[in-house]
């Protein structure tokens, strides 16, 4: 069942987040798809282009010294930083996309969003046991100390890859009473009788849960994402030494061995055609365009590298998490206010600005804090999307109004000034006059910021 639906497509303000933290005493949110339990916002980040390095400002440090969870707390978000600088090294430009490992890279993504997810959790321990005298802390040993110890869904990095050596033996092990050494035809059903009888794998038709838009979970559970069991089909062959290659067709992803004669990729035998046997069901499905693929237009295809293969399980996570940060609002498009300002019939004048309204992001309505975590997801995946793709102009626009929605202002006038210098002209031409209404924004929000702290000085 390997057809692959796609999606269309932090800087964590950690002293913003202490404050809405704390003004809601020890609430505490409850565990979604299993990525962490429940947790808190807090803390102050600090934002790169390229990659994202937590650091904890004043105020949240001195209150993670009164808390006896502070090591923990530390140490994720520390751990939030290994995991990106590992996720950026592993598709660095300068390693030759053939030696990328799709599992290290995917496995480092779902590390550092667990790691977030947890560093909130601890923040939360600490502020119940502040409030709560009585209430005695968790011990504070781990037991491990790196990005590849760290547990997720029971076990670490380097165990979770072992489990797709595991299935690749069980496979083997498959092939051998069979006596029919390489022919690729058994090979690939005996990758799918052990992956989708033996495992039980199975692909969602529809992406709501993101315990099927991780690696580690969808290896744990049996539940995947389309784009995910593509990449557990490929990384069980490649330990077989048996190359699979995929590429986008319409909304699909269909994968298949290369050989020098495609057409014996379409011979029916058994019922099946060998394209079939790898890509499911949908070949032989009527709604979607893998249906009209031949060994003709089986050569037209652009073969995904595997950098590509990993934008399109970041994309998955952006879409997922915009779509529930967006919850309140079902349907809003990140671009909305960018129409609402541009007029093509009214070029943009400087000298009315006083007369045109300030946009405010008041269409996500995060009165819960899990909406923010979910904003803050999201967020995390545009970063390691623009590491793969800093020069594209659209994932800059909307990780830049990603920026806007959260409310900050100054971030968002960087990116999305960025993202203009790439942009083509008339997509430059409605960016321009939101970006300028943006920076009016950030005065305001700056001048409000200093006289209250004016006025908390003279009180």
């Amino acid at each position: 069942m390997m057809c692959v639906s796609l999606p269309g497509l932090s800087n964590h303000q950690m002293t913003k987040m202490i404050t809405a933290r704390s003004s809601l005493g020890n609430f505490c949110r409850y565990d979604f798809d299993g990525l962490g339990g429940f947790s808190s916002d807090c803390g102050k980040g600090k934002r790169y282009y390229m990659t994202k390095r937590l650091s904890i400002s004043s105020m949240a440090s001195s209150a993670l010294v009164e808390s006896p969870n502070s090591s923990r707390a530390d140490f994720y978000k520390e751990v939030l930083e290994a995991a990106r600088d590992k996720f950026t090294r592993e598709i660095s430009f300068q390693s030759k996309d053939k030696d990328i490992s799709l599992a290290k890279a995917l496995l480092y993504v779902a590390a550092e969003d667990e790691a977030y997810l947890a560093y909130n959790r601890e923040l939360d321990a600490r502020s119940i046991h502040n409030e709560r005298k009585d209430i005695s802390s968790p011990p504070d040993a781990h037991g491990w100390d790196s990005v590849e110890a760290m547990p997720m869904a029971g076990k670490n990095i380097n165990e979770w890859l072992a489990e797709l050596d595991t299935i690749a033996k069980e496979v083997e092990a498959e092939l051998v009473p069979r006596e029919i050494g390489c022919d690729l035809v058994e090979v690939l059903e005996a990758v799918n009788k052990i992956l989708f009888e033996s495992r039980g794998f199975k692909r969602l038709p529809v992406l709501v849960d993101s315990k099927c838009s991780y690696l580690h979970s969808v290896l744990g559970s049996g539940c995947a994402s389309a784009i995910l069991l593509s990449v557990i089909y490929i990384e069980v062959c490649r330990r077989l030494n048996l190359i699979i290659v995929g590429s986008r067709v319409g909304e699909d992803f269909l994968i298949w061995p290369p050989t020098g004669n495609p057409e014996e990729l379409f011979k029916v035998t058994s019922g099946h055609s060998l394209f079939g046997v790898v890509n499911g069901k949908c070949v032989d499905d009527p709604r979607s365009r893998a249906s009209d693929i031949n060994s003709n237009s089986l050569l037209g295809l652009d073969i995904a590298t595997n950098r590509d293969i990993i934008e399109i399980a970041l994309a998955n996570l952006i879409r997922l998490y915009w779509k529930r940060a967006s919850r309140t609002n079902y349907g809003l498009m990140l671009t909305s206010p960018l129409r609402s300002v541009y007029k093509p019939d009214e070029k943009f004048n400087k000298n009315s600005g006083p007369n045109m309204p300030l946009l405010r992001p008041q269409e996500l309505r995060f009165e819960m804090l899990i909406l923010q975590d979910w904003h803050e997801l999201a967020m995390m995946a545009s970063e390691r999307l623009l590491i793969l793709q800093p020069h594209n102009w659209a994932l800059r626009r909307d990780y830049g109004m990603m920026l806007y929605y959260n409310r900050e202002y100054e971030a968002a006038v960087q990116e999305l000034s960025i993202c203009m210098a790439f942009a083509p002209e008339d997509e430059a031409e409605v960016l321009e006059p939101f970006v300028e209404k943006l920076h009016l924004m950030r005065i305001e929000t700056s001048w409000k910021k200093s006289l209250r702290l004016a006025n908390s000085t003279l009180s």
